[in-house]
């Protein structure tokens, strides 16, 4: 039987709580990225430049898009007799049935297939992070350090240290301790969630610790492994790296895309991203429209002006309408003499006429202040904002509404209309 050396685990199937109502009905890897990619596409992107050619991918919340978008992988060139893509959700064993509680948990209940390629390692990725990255260099470093396992890691500012994992390593890169997003962090190198394991190493902490509640990699399995006093190496990556997590990172990092210089640059031909696309007409501007530092998709048809956005496939944007500083996903519709200032317009939504989005003063949100904030407006999936309505900052939308639900025509900053069910 013909073996691999390394295979990658993609772990997808999280909900993405904080970008709201972006992810009420689907998961996070699949949401829009870059008015033409999926989140996911960049690690499947980064297997394939990098040779890694056999994937698992771990879904679990609203898999359906998904999994439509994955098939059977040939965008990625990932449609292999042996190995290629291979989605895995929770299943039904004779025993019991569980979904999966944690990464750690996840990867254990795929273990029949990691077995099934026997490879010498195992990469972990997680699916919500946009970056470019050789796995092929980290599996080198990897095998160099004669390390069990290489954790990948990333400088970031030391006032932001405490929102991730942040590890202390020796001057030879060897890990000495872990912080779990510590208040007094004493080190700027945060965990990426990108790991290479040695299999044997691996399959006997995910064995070890099946029955831990929850069990997670960063939490448990790497400390685990650490007392047992295996050696574990930091990787540390240089590259441009984003975890999409909120919706401030999500529209910046969009934002990144449109710079003079791009600090992440999808044009580059020596590695390039891939991703499911529909067989679309060229895009339209008309003769008296403005495009000012945009990426417009294809089959969109552009009659108003539009400034420093991304701009998805499909979308229609009327006659006198002004679009700036936003990101208006595939097939939404914005009707003329609408002006949009700092907002993310998820797909198949229908925006009336003369709509002002984007104005006033910020105000905290009422509903969620951790997540509608930033001073964005964050409108859901197939939602329909009625004619001459003006929407403030810090505000949610999902669901079709109707103008008696904006009092005076206003929906102040801070305020938010989810209707039920969505």
């Amino acid at each position: 039987m013909i073996k691999k050396e390394m295979i990658a685990m993609l772990l997808a199937g999280g909900q993405g709580s904080r970008l709201g109502v972006l992810t009420s009905k689907l998961a996070k890897p699949a949401v829009a990225f870059g008015g033409k990619y999926k989140i996911i596409d960049f690690p499947l992107s980064n297997c394939i430049n990098s040779g890694v050619d056999t994937v698992g991918v771990l879904t679990q919340y609203r898999p359906l898009r998904l999994n439509q978008h994955i098939g059977i992988g040939m965008p990625w060139d990932l449609d292999r007799n042996f190995g290629g893509v291979t989605v895995l959700p929770p299943y039904e064993k004779s025993g019991n049935s569980q979904w999966y509680t944690g990464t750690a948990n996840a990867i254990y209940q795929n273990l029949e297939y990691m077995e099934y390629y026997n490879p010498d390692y195992v990469l972990i990725l997680s699916g919500d992070h946009i970056y470019k990255m050789d796995y092929e260099v980290m599996l080198d470093f990897h095998k160099s350090s004669h390390a069990d396992v290489t954790l990948a890691t990333y400088q970031v500012p030391i006032e932001e240290a405490s929102r991730f994992g942040i590890v202390i390593t020796d001057e030879k890169g060897i890990v000495q301790d872990f912080e779990e997003k510590p208040e007094k962090p004493r080190s700027n190198k945060a965990s990426m969630g990108i790991y290479i394991f040695s299999w044997p190493v691996l399959k006997k902490a995910l064995l070890e610790m099946k029955d831990v509640p929850s069990c997670d990699f960063g939490k448990h399995i790497i400390p685990h492994i650490h007392d047992e006093g295996k050696k574990i190496c930091a990787y540390d990556f240089k590259g441009y790296w984003k975890d999409v997590g909120t919706l401030g990172s999500y529209w910046e990092a969009n934002r990144d895309l449109i710079e003079l210089i791009p600090e992440f640059n999808l044009y580059e031909e020596f590695w390039r991203i891939f991703t499911k696309s529909d067989n679309l007409p060229p895009q339209y501007i008309a003769e008296d429209s403005k495009v000012v530092k945009s990426i417009i998709g294809e089959g969109s048809e552009i009659y108003g002006d539009v400034e420093k956005s991304i701009i998805g496939s499909g979308v229609i944007i009327g006659k006198g309408a002004k679009i700036r500083n936003s990101i208006i996903m595939n097939n939404a519709q914005i009707g003329y003499g609408t002006e949009i200032d700092k907002a993310i317009i998820a797909e198949n939504v229908k925006v009336g006429s003369r709509v002002k989005m984007g104005v006033g003063e910020e105000k905290p949100n009422e509903f969620a202040p951790h997540i509608y904030s930033f001073g964005l407006v964050t409108v859901g999936e197939k939602s329909v904002i009625p004619d001459d309505v003006t929407i403030g900052k810090n505000t949610a939308i999902i669901g079709e509404t109707t103008s008696d639900e904006y009092p005076g025509g206003v929906l102040d900053s801070g305020c938010s209309i989810i209707k039920a069910g969505e």
